[in-house]
């Protein structure tokens, strides 16, 4: 599975939107054309952020299938134990998970 670290998104829920569809979807896609499933790690945000997250990952989860994509926000443990995880739960595709 391969980690899409994204970083520096502004805070602002639709400016997040634009800028990640611009800088983010490339690479994303990118891997999942090289036939690897991808987790992408987002920094925590608020509930305001959650429709764009959940309507990126589930949009690009039905694009690539079989390959499986899931975005997690959070950071440290949280995030590296989720990945433990989605490697060996190979039915969990288009999820936004929130970790601590």
């Amino acid at each position: 599975m391969k980690r899409i670290e994204v970083e520096g998104l502004p805070e602002e829920p639709l400016a997040a939107a634009g800028l990640f569809h611009q800088n983010w979807l490339d690479p994303i896609e990118r891997a999942l054309g090289d036939r690897l499933d991808v987790m992408v790690t987002l920094v925590p945000a608020d509930h305001t952020h959650s429709e764009w997250r959940k309507a990126a990952v589930a949009m690009l989860a039905r694009k690539h299938t079989p390959r499986r994509v899931n975005f997690v926000a959070g950071e440290g443990a949280g995030v590296d134990k989720t990945e433990a995880y989605l490697a060996g739960a190979p039915g969990v595709t288009g999820q936004y998970l929130q970790v601590d």
